[in-house]
């Protein structure tokens, strides 16, 4: 199989698809990697590195669209991306498509084989291909609170550590998943007072065990988020349905409650946020007011850690693209359950319940997409 490495092209993102090391990796099992010039210069990998693993540069992300079978990326492909994909291309990437129907729709018209990162499976029903991205997402989350509640950035100027005879911050986390979970061991870590609240009582007694009374562990009610979040200085929503919208659990009488200068985090922003104020930022401009709250809202928050987030996702991807190069698409898909969960769209059909939900589609079991196209190889 030839698989292409384009250039990202969203605002802010640095990442790149695939590392050299992951190249090697792949051209000894006999696939040649097209990477587009450039590609890795923002976390530090040089066309020449790529070269010395294998792989041909192409000068434009044209060149790399047009002569490979499957495009390995990070974030969802842009409207100039998705009109160079063609049929039957395999796609793998980040996609979050349930708060973006305009993307939804240009991948369907492509005839793409499009396999989200975000929805693949794996044992325990974990979410391996986003964890590493939550891990990261999660402990950026709370250096975003600490540097939003500056006074120079709109916040109230609390410390989140505190200093004796001062109170540390009150932080609450919600959701007790990758995200929170690496969101409060960080703020605890920086010696603010932390809450967090899930739906899952058994998540929340783990959480009990592992970190102890430190960490106050709370059901989550309407009353209980209503209740913590007027008292936190920074609230970090942490929600994740898979392949779905997020639910606004933060309403806009929840932010009216909290005090002026407090800071609300969403890394639930991918899937459309989790409050009923929250739009998307960037890096360059992460942050706005709403409500008398700081609110940062950036989309691709691990981008600002390009090199760190790069290989951590490579780690986790590898053995899939692995699967998929050795295997082809199909048989790969029809010989792993957790791969198959990643098909989103497939030849024009939505192929991700929560998606097609989300979306207002039609949604097609994967088998029967797959077992409806007997003219597919590989």
């Amino acid at each position: 199989m030839k698989i292409g490495i384009p250039t990202e092209t969203k605002t802010d993102e640095y990442r790149v698809g695939m590392t050299p090391g992951g190249v090697r990796e792949v051209s000894a099992h006999g696939h040649a990697v097209v990477v587009q010039q450039g590609a890795g210069a923002g976390v530090g990998m040089g066309d020449g590195e790529y070269r010395e693993a294998g792989a041909s540069i192409a000068e434009s992300a044209a060149d790399v669209f047009a002569s490979t079978d499957m495009i390995v990326k990070v974030k969802e492909p842009q409207p100039e991306e998705c009109r160079m994909l063609r049929e039957q291309q395999v796609l793998f990437t980040y996609l979050h498509l349930a708060p973006d129907p305009n993307q939804a729709g240009l991948l369907r018209e492509s005839g793409v084989v499009a396999i989200a990162y975000e929805t693949v499976t794996g044992t325990n029903n974990s979410l391996p291909l986003l964890a590493p991205m939550s891990e990261v997402a999660g402990r950026m989350s709370v250096q975003a609170a600490a540097h939003s509640l500056e006074k120079a950035h709109s916040g109230s100027g609390v410390l989140l550590g505190g200093v004796p005879g001062v109170a540390a911050a009150e932080i609450l986390v919600i959701g007790g998943g990758v995200v929170g979970t690496n969101a409060l061991r960080m703020a605890l870590g920086l010696g603010a007072r932390v809450t967090v609240v899930d739906k899952s009582i058994e998540r929340l007694k783990e959480l009990d065990v592992q970190i102890g009374s430190q960490l106050n562990t709370i059901y989550s009610t309407t009353d209980a988020l209503e209740h913590y979040a007027a008292q936190a200085d920074a609230v970090i929503g942490a929600v994740l349905i898979p392949g779905a919208s997020a639910p606004k659990l933060v309403t806009r009488n929840i932010l009216k409650s909290m005090r002026p200068g407090s800071v609300f985090v969403d890394v639930a922003i991918d899937q459309g946020g989790c409050a009923e104020t929250s739009r998307p930022t960037t890096h360059s401009e992460p942050t706005y007011v709403e409500e008398g709250v700081v609110h940062y809202c950036v989309a691709n928050m691990p981008g600002a850690v390009p090199r760190t987030s790069t290989l951590a996702l490579n780690n986790a991807t590898l053995p899939f693209i692995l699967a998929l190069a050795d295997k082809g698409y199909r048989r790969a898909l029809l010989e792993d359950r957790n791969l198959m969960a990643g098909l989103n769209v497939y030849r024009g059909r939505i192929t991700h319940s929560a998606v097609a939900e989300a979306l207002g589609r039609d949604y097609v079991p994967v088998h029967k997409a797959l077992g409806s196209s007997l003219s597919v190889v590989g």
